[in-house]
């Protein structure tokens, strides 16, 4: 097969980089995304580049959109890779402390790691949730709006939350126009 024809989706193996998966096709290079060594834009014509699955063939050049769609795709295949968020230094090792109003009643005892796990998979599901509804078919965009609005205003119930985190880039974000439903 014509190696400078390869679409989003191929997974290659290179010779220096390792396994990859195209994620954009430019004029003359492919963007590709190995797994151990990230993003990397490698000629089409590189010879320490070998084909492993083809996917997509075409002489097009592929849209930002596209590469965002395929990004969605290679995660689906390789599976397994996640994100890294950091609990605040202050609530390691910490207990989370329920206590009922009734007295008599036990008080339940949860590790803070193991909530902020909790929260941290509620935000992924929330973002796949997402990225379902940008790439349903079926679905109108006013659809789409509307279900994002409404997972947006999720996100800003969550903001409570934020205190857990280390880093602010990591902090739930919500609506923010200022106005409260």
């Amino acid at each position: 097969m014509d190696q400078t024809l390869l679409g989003i989706g191929t997974r290659l193996e290179h010779q220096q980089y390792g396994p990859g998966v195209i994620v954009g096709v430019k004029y003359a290079t492919y963007l590709i995304s190995f797994i151990h060594h990230g993003i990397k834009e490698v000629d089409k014509i590189d010879t320490k580049l070998d084909e492993i699955i083809p996917e997509n063939v075409s002489t097009e050049i592929e849209t930002t959109d596209e590469v965002e769609k395929s990004l969605l795709k290679i995660l689906k295949m390789w599976g397994g890779l996640q994100e890294t968020i950091h609990l605040g230094e202050k609530w390691q090792k910490g207990t989370m402390l329920l206590q009922p109003f009734d007295k008599s009643l036990k008080p339940k005892e949860i590790p803070v790691e193991d909530f902020f796990h909790k929260i941290v998979m509620l935000r992924d599901r929330l973002r796949v949730l997402e990225q379902n509804i940008n790439s349903n078919k079926k679905l109108t965009d006013e659809e789409k709006v509307n279900i994002q609005q409404y997972i947006t205003r999720c996100y800003g119930s969550l903001t409570t939350f934020n205190v857990l985190f280390r880093y602010k880039e990591d902090y739930f974000v919500g609506d923010k126009s200022g106005k409260e439903d």
